[in-house]
């Protein structure tokens, strides 16, 4: 095939003057039409399981967000505050008669046993979190 064949012009054409260019042979419009209703169903087909795994990840795990706001916040600042006179005088009196008693570390013992047995499945929650 030379350009003087084709109608073309091999100045400046560049490499694709010393390419050849091998033209497609033509097909049957049957044979058109079936190849591209093949290929059709599959690009939609690939599509379709992305959005279903998107739309499942945020239905499992709703509180994921939520938990991982409270897990920043707790690191950055462990301690909560709490009003009760009369637990603050029990625990006073104890800190006054018991040798090395401390009040934080009993508060806390008594608080998590309190607060798992009264919301099991948050606590599991936040079971494996390192705080």
């Amino acid at each position: 095939m030379s350009p003087a064949n084709n109608g073309e012009s091999a100045l400046g054409m560049g490499l694709d003057a010393l390419i050849r260019k091998e033209k497609p042979e033509k097909q049957d419009k049957s044979v058109k039409k079936a190849s591209n209703t093949r290929k059709a169903p599959a690009k939609t087909s690939t599509k379709k399981p992305k959005k279903t795994k998107k739309a499942a990840k945020t239905q499992t795990d709703p509180n994921k967000p939520i938990m991982d706001n409270v897990v920043l916040e707790v690191r950055k600042n462990p301690r909560i505050s709490l009003w009760s006179a009369r637990s603050a005088a029990v625990l006073r009196f104890l800190k006054n008669t018991k040798p090395a008693f401390s009040i934080s570390k009993e508060a806390s013992a008594l608080i998590e046993e309190a607060v798992q047995e009264k919301y099991p499945e948050i606590w599991e929650m936040f079971k494996d979190e390192e705080f």
